[in-house]
């Protein structure tokens, strides 16, 4: 989408505030009708039904009355989209909207049209029941049907139109270019170049942290403790933005180099879960350790260096193009020799084959094995065509 930042006034703000939650409890209304529906009961009403309802709740209620309708009605049409998502298998169950985390509504029809530029840098957008909002021209308006105002944890508002970009061409060179995600290193291609996503820098983690403790000094629902939550809020959305703005620049550099772009087809949901807890047999109703904090650290490096964002991206602006590979053993496989041992990776970034003296970084080993798609026996070795072992036989004739 081409999102764009809003300036809103202190009177606009508390406007958009109010039509976010008009759009949030018209949602929350509506899932809790979906939620009711048993096996011994009639189908919960539909959008055309529920469309009904909400003319009659408007009239009854002053406080959703002076809200815009088109806002109420798109909500109900966007929980009538996750439920059919959710039956699909495309999406997951539809949840509760929560103040604060979602903040947001759709405009759609004529009224997303209503935009007027003031020069260069600046124009300003119509928002029903809310005024002519300022918006940041950080590139051209595209032509869209529809539009999302949205607010993040940070306080900052934005407009979202609902336009897809066309996919960036290959430049048929007919280049390959593997990429190995990590931790220290956030991405290492096959060509060598080993890339890094941005985050907070030292002065900023030394604020986070002075932050965090007075946070768990103040008192909750203080005017100090929102306004320490809004500061730390502000720190983790400029991380956010860094690492967003790093993997639109690099997946459009790869899309555009590169003809095919193979990464390490990872199970990310599954790598990021929490650990099971684990029962004590020798002391009932007790725990033993299970490196849950180590875990929860190992969890927030995977999810900081956006991977998955990252071939989502790739995937959005290349269709095709990217192909997954099977993870296993790429890095502990040498890319000379294919001699597959733990004994190859020395260390996080030292690569040493024990069978042939090949020494390299290990990120980009592994990306050269990914890079040329080989597949590794679950016996870390890889497969002869015939075996050593084995005598040279005579051919026989017919």
């Amino acid at each position: 989408m081409s999102r764009f930042r809003l300036y809103p006034t202190p009177t606009q703000h508390a406007a958009l505030l109010e039509q976010c939650g008009h759009a949030r409890y018209v949602w929350n209304l509506a899932l809790e009708q979906w939620s009711m529906w048993t096996r011994d009961r009639a189908p919960t009403p539909g959008f055309t039904e529920q469309c009904r309802q909400l003319t009659e709740a408007r009239a009854a209620s002053d406080w959703l009355r002076v809200g815009s309708q088109t806002v109420q009605q798109q909500a109900l049409r966007d929980f009538a989209q996750a439920v059919r998502n959710f039956y699909t298998g495309t999406h997951r169950r539809p949840t509760w909207r929560k103040a604060g985390v979602h903040e947001g509504f759709r405009i759609v029809g004529a009224q997303a049209s209503r935009i007027v530029k003031l020069n260069r840098r600046w124009a300003k957008v119509l928002v029903p029941k809310v005024g002519w909002v300022r918006l940041r021209l950080s590139r051209a308006v595209p032509n869209s049907k529809s539009y999302r105002v949205t607010c993040d944890r940070g306080g900052r508002w934005h407009l979202a139109f609902a336009a897809v970009p066309p996919p960036i061409p290959a430049p048929g060179t007919g280049e390959v270019v593997g990429v190995d995600r990590g931790i220290t290193v956030s991405a290492a291609l096959s060509t060598g170049e080993l890339l890094a996503c941005p985050g907070l820098s030292e002065t900023e983690h030394a604020r986070l942290k002075r932050l965090q403790r007075q946070l768990a000094r103040s008192r909750r629902c203080s005017n100090r403790h929102e306004r320490v939550q809004a500061a730390i809020a502000r720190l983790h959305a400029r991380v956010a933005d860094r690492r967003k703005h790093w993997v639109e620049e690099t997946s459009t550099d790869l899309a555009r180099r590169f003809d095919v772009i193979r990464v390490e087809d990872l199970r990310i949901p599954q790598m990021t879960r929490r650990p099971k807890p684990k029962l004590d047999p020798e002391r009932p109703g007790n725990y033993r350790p299970n490196r849950r904090r180590a875990k929860a650290g190992l969890n927030r490096g995977i999810l900081a260096h956006g991977w998955g964002l990252l071939v989502q991206r790739l995937e959005d602006k290349a269709p095709g193009r990217v192909e997954r590979v099977k993870p296993a053993y790429t890095s502990q496989t040498c890319a000379v020799c294919q001699h597959c041992a733990p004994e190859n990776r020395k260390s996080q970034a030292v690569f040493r084959c024990v069978a042939c003296g090949h020494q390299a970084n290990a990120d980009v080993n592994a990306a050269i094995n990914i890079a040329a798609g080989q597949a590794v026996s679950a016996r870390r070795e890889t497969p002869p065509g015939v075996s050593p072992k084995r005598e040279p036989q005579l051919t026989t004739s017919a």
